[in-house]
């Protein structure tokens, strides 16, 4: 198996950072004539299927989105199906350490039931010395309010007299991200054939590479993970530059 990823893909210029947007988990149940909850607990599956495929052939970090704060607007009966997997996800993912991969959860967690903060704070706990993979899973998160966080952070250090105004700089903002720390993600992936960003790490990814796949994100093997970065390494990266 590592003789044909090493055909596939080079090795040597993996993405260090690869975001995703996995989308389709419902109109995957709806094709495959399944409940909702189905669709969510196979984009559940296969999250640990890529992130452990992704970690064997050395991506550094992985930033997937699960939740956004637009997400409550679905119904009650979705929501709750979200919630009861995420908290077996991460119970039950993260057990674990043969893995190595260490886990972080970005966004409003505080505003989460208090069963499944207690789940989380467990999983970042466990995981915390692990040097593999760094998987942040974005939950009950949105990239404007993630933005707005930070602002309110450097101005209460600007308020407390910590910093001055001329002191605010693009370094300042990003170590005030959830983020912070991290290099920003080099490529970003979506499923199910749509072509926006949703809110998704905005500040982030202002020079990753974008790529868009029809795949359902439930059915997103890692063959196609690979095709994904194949793509990435056929590109030109400039940051502006000629």
């Amino acid at each position: 198996m590592e003789k044909d990823i090493e055909q596939l893909v080079n090795l040597e210029n993996l993405p260090v950072h690869v975001a995703i947007i996995m989308d389709g988990n419902r109109r995957w149940a709806k094709k495959n004539n399944l409940e909702t909850a189905q669709g969510h607990k196979e984009g559940a599956e296969n999250l640990k299927r890529i992130a452990k495929f992704a970690n064997k052939i050395g991506i550094k970090y992985m930033t997937v989105y699960a939740f956004s704060t637009e997400n409550w607007k679905r119904s009650e009966e979705e929501i709750g199906a979200i919630m009861k997997l995420l908290k077996l996800y991460i119970s039950d993912f993260f057990k674990s350490y043969d893995d190595n991969i260490k886990v972080n959860v970005l966004g409003r967690v505080n505003d989460l039931p208090k069963d499944l903060q207690s789940e989380i704070n467990k999983a970042i706990d466990r995981t915390k010395n692990n040097t593999g993979l760094v998987l942040n899973i974005c939950f009950n998160y949105g990239g404007r309010d993630e933005i707005v966080t930070a602002t309110k952070k450097i101005a209460e250090d600007v308020l407390s007299g910590k910093i001055k105004i001329e002191d605010i700089d693009e370094t300042m903002v990003s170590n005030n991200l959830y983020t912070a720390g991290q290099p920003d993600p080099d490529l970003l992936i979506r499923t199910s054939g749509e072509e926006r960003i949703s809110n998704f790490l905005p500040w982030q990814i202002s020079y990753s590479e974008f790529v868009f796949t029809d795949k359902y994100w439930p059915e997103y093997d890692e063959e196609e993970f690979l095709k994904s970065i194949q793509i990435y390494q056929k590109r030109t990266r400039r940051f502006g530059g000629k």
